[in-house]
């Protein structure tokens, strides 16, 4: 007879899950925890309201405010207890002390004089019951009670979070309802009034605390974004310059590269050795072309050709000026013509200086007489650029309202970058009448380096005819 197999063991039941009840029991746990420690852990320091005001009596006013209503609650609760309700003197002085004066503390540690002022406020109400007068009167929470609690709830909504202010406020309603519990029929019951304008009291200081917090977050948060508008705008002017001064050095890079290429053929009798130098200082400048290209393209944006045109320099500073006057700016240049050899990356900073400030002065001071000057003393390029406030309602000069009032400082940052990366010194700065003043001091290589003859020779060209292309204002004749 065949066997039969035994059957295969069975697999072990699945857990049965955990029920919902276990989540929500952890929940509500949590929660518990989380509410006690808000209630026992301030979310503030203890630094008095109004902290970081700008004067001294606003910092000061805090302090005033809660000596003046111990001063009020004190007396009065006293008063009232010993008058209306008829409590003992002694007893009286002793809940009014209680309830009153931790009010002190409400400028810098409000949950702290909760603690005290809420157990004082349950213990008065205890004591109530055992007194036979003031049986028409308030209760639980006698008048004044009631109003200095307010103030406290207030000053609680301006310190502490939402988690403990409905925590303090739920605590409240509970101590009201359990006293009302406990003596329905006495006097005139006002826990649900103290649990209504608790909340409304509540309310207001949160809203006025998220509000102070949302701006205070709105301002760092302006303050970082300026900061990197600046970075990027640091950033972007040390892009442009390095591409600037990419074609500059690659131009001479090239010329080194073409006369060591072009040396054997020109040059009779070389040696073998010679020969085979200058092949490898030609292999050496094309090696650098082809690694400055590449920075090149890294500098660029992407999907954006390169800028074609030479870069200006001293040589255009005439026709820049003219087209600042063609624009409505009386302006005037005075530009040698000995100025010697300027480096390129001096030669194109003057230039883009020189642009820069001339932009400033068409959006923030239209209409002002200017003065550009460009002069050497052999060891420093000077670039000079002032100019006058702008002209008042019914001068001479048609007044016009300035492009921009308020300005970013991108401008400067970027003269000064310019400026720093060639060693050279910038002043800027408005002066007494009113006007504006940049001041530029750029390096000049020692006469006996070598220079670039043709750039020389463009600049000397052109700046021996700018002081004459522009005759002066009728302000200066």
């Amino acid at each position: 007879m065949p066997t039969s197999s035994p059957p295969p063991p069975s697999s072990p039941p699945p857990a049965p899950p955990h029920p919902p009840a276990d989540g929500l029991l952890s929940a509500a746990r949590r929660n518990l925890r989380e509410t006690g420690h808000a209630l026992t852990h301030p979310s503030h320091p203890p630094t008095p309201l109004l902290a970081g005001a700008p004067r001294q009596w606003q910092r000061l006013l805090p302090y005033a405010a809660v000596l003046a209503l111990v001063a009020i609650f004190v007396p009065v609760t006293i008063n009232v207890l010993t008058a209306e309700y008829e409590m003992d003197a002694g007893i009286a002085g002793a809940l009014a002390v209680a309830q009153a004066a931790p009010l002190l503390m409400l400028a810098h540690r409000p949950l702290q004089a909760w603690w005290i002022i809420f157990p004082a406020q349950i213990l008065g109400a205890v004591v109530l019951l055992g007194v036979d007068g003031g049986q028409d009167h308030a209760w639980p929470w006698t008048p004044p009670g009631l109003v200095g609690y307010l103030f406290l709830l207030l000053a609680l909504g301006l310190r502490e979070q939402r988690r403990t202010l409905v925590a303090v406020w739920l605590a409240t309603g509970a101590a009201g309802l359990v006293l009302f519990l406990v003596s329905p029929h006495r006097g005139t019951d006002n826990s649900l009034l103290m649990f209504i304008l608790g909340a409304v009291v509540l309310v207001i200081g949160a809203t006025v605390r998220e509000r102070g917090d949302a701006q205070r977050r709105l301002a760092e948060q302006e303050t970082i974004s300026e900061a990197e508008r600046a970075q990027r705008t640091l950033l972007e002017e040390r892009t442009r310059i390095a591409r600037e001064l990419h074609d500059v050095v690659a131009h001479h890079m090239s010329v080194i590269t073409v006369q060591a290429d072009s040396a054997p053929y020109r040059l009779q009798r070389l040696s073998d050795e010679a020969r085979e130098e200058f092949g490898s200082i030609a292999a050496s400048a094309r090696e650098s072309l082809t690694e400055m290209r590449r920075l090149l393209v890294v500098l660029r944006s992407e999907g954006t050709e390169g800028e074609r045109a030479p870069q200006p320099g001293l040589d255009r500073v005439q026709q820049l000026v003219e087209a600042t006057v063609r624009a409505g700016l009386p302006a005037e240049l005075s530009l040698p013509a000995g100025l010697g050899g300027v480096p390129p990356a001096v030669d194109l900073s003057a230039y883009r200086i020189v642009q820069e400030a001339l932009a400033n002065v068409v959006r923030h001071a239209p209409g002002a007489r200017t003065r550009v000057s460009v002069s050497s003393d052999g060891a420093h390029l000077t670039v000079l650029v002032v100019n006058d406030p702008p002209p008042q309602t019914g001068s001479s000069l048609a007044p016009r309202t300035p492009v921009e009032t308020t300005g970013t400082g991108h401008g400067l940052v970027g003269m000064r970058e310019r400026v720093r990366l060639t060693g050279g010194t910038l002043d800027t700065g408005p002066l007494p009448d009113g006007g504006f003043r940049v001041a530029a001091r750029l390096p000049l290589p020692p006469a006996s380096a070598p220079s670039s003859s043709s750039s020389s020779s463009s600049s000397s060209s052109s700046s021996s005819s700018s002081s004459s292309a522009l005759p002066p204002t009728p302000e200066d004749s």
